[in-house]
């Protein structure tokens, strides 16, 4: 019966391990994006990263400074 006793012990701690985070991300996601691009307001992490949006998603336009 020892085995028993370990498969709901496994169990158990599988369980423990598999369960989902309590709240949402939302608020740390929020913070974590500060940069707005202008033209489509896609969210951005930092200046380096609107660099490289302005270069793919509009070419023709030039990226605003980082003093913005």
């Amino acid at each position: 019966m020892t085995r028993g006793k370990q498969k709901i012990e496994a169990q158990r701690r599988s369980a423990e391990r598999n369960q989902k985070p309590k709240g949402s991300q939302l608020e740390a996601r929020a913070v974590a994006l500060k940069v707005i691009c202008p033209i489509c307001k896609a969210q951005l992490a930092n200046q380096n990263q609107i660099g490289d949006h302005y270069a793919s998603k509009h070419p023709k336009e030039k990226p605003p400074s980082e003093s913005s």
